[in-house]
Order: C-alpha cells, then sequence, then structure tokens
C-alpha cells in the first residue's frame, strides 16, 4: 500500500496539479489584494460608500438602530448588504481576471503565419478568401474546378505585406 501511495504522490500530474493550486492560491491573494487595497479605495471616494454590509431586513418585531445592535441581540435578520458587498467583489475580482488573462493570451497568441497571403485565393464569385487547394468555395459553394483551370494559363502573382504594428 505504501508503495502504491508513492507511485500515486509521485506522478506528474498530481504534482503539477499541487503546482498549479498552489500558484493559484498565491495568485488569488494577488488579485484579491489588488481589488481590496488599490481598486476598492478609489471606489469608495467616487461612491461614498461602497461598504453595504450594515444594511439588513429585520424580520422580528423588535426595533434597532444599527445592524450591530441587532446583530448582538441575535434576532433573525436578512443581511443583504453583506450580499451586495460580495457581488461587487466578486465582479471586480472578475473584471480584473479579464484584464489578467486577456494580457496574458496577447502574450502567448502565436504571430500571423507570414505566408497566409500566399496560401489562400480569392473566389471569382463571392471575393471571399479561400484556401489555395479548393476546389469548392465554402461561402457560396461555387465549383472552382474550372476557375483553377483558367488561373494556370496566366502567371501567378504573389503579394506580400508586412503586418503594421498595433
Amino acid at each position: 500500500m505504501l508503495s502504491e501511495f508513492k507511485e500515486f504522490a509521485v506522478r506528474g500530474n498530481v504534482i503539477d496539479m499541487s503546482i498549479g493550486v498552489i500558484i493559484g492560491t498565491t495568485f488569488a491573494k494577488i488579485v484579491e489584494s489588488l481589488v481590496d487595497d488599490i481598486i476598492m479605495p478609489p471606489f469608495s471616494l467616487m461612491f461614498g460608500q461602497v461598504d453595504f454590509s450594515n444594511l439588513y431586513i429585520n424580520l422580528s418585531n423588535r426595533r434597532f438602530d444599527t445592524f450591530a445592535d441587532a446583530e448582538e441581540a441575535g434576532i433573525p435578520m436578512l443581511n443583504y448588504g453583506t450580499f451586495l458587498n460580495h457581488a461587487v467583489h466578486f465582479a471586480i475580482v472578475a473584471f480584473v481576471l479579464f484584464l489578467f488573462v486577456r494580457q496574458i493570451n496577447r502574450i502567448r497568441r502565436p504571430q500571423e503565419d507570414p505566408l497566409l497571403n500566399m496560401k489562400t485565393k480569392i473566389c471569382p464569385h463571392c471575393c471571399q478568401s479561400i484556401a489555395y487547394k479548393a476546389t469548392r468555395c465554402p461561402h457560396c459553394t461555387s465549383d472552382l474546378e474550372d476557375v483553377r483551370a483558367k488561373i494556370k494559363h496566366h502567371p501567378t502573382y504573389v503579394r506580400v505585406q508586412r503586418k503594421s504594428p498595433s
């Protein structure tokens, strides 16, 4: 049993998964700190108060002036302010994660194939770009066999375009 456990624990995907969990936990702390310590203070300044945790609905017949008094008395209440806090926090964290993932995808995205223009041709019927070896246009479904025979009699021109920096 000990050798089976050792084999399971040392297996590559278990180690990869544990590293992913550790990095994910650390990354979550970084994102949470970014939201709580950097993004939320300006929101609080712009909108007055962003902390809704003191908002509640009293479900008893007793009256309380503050949330702390009602909570101390232990009365039943709906704490919808806490829910609003978590919803706002989630929206901001989701947006920050979207920005992170967007930047990472921009870095990881493979560069456009420089020979793309040489691997495609224009359909003479619908003027859409199609694969060079296509015999039927996927856009207008026109048969391209006769067109390819005509093209063979004409010289082939290659157009090279430089990708503009963006």
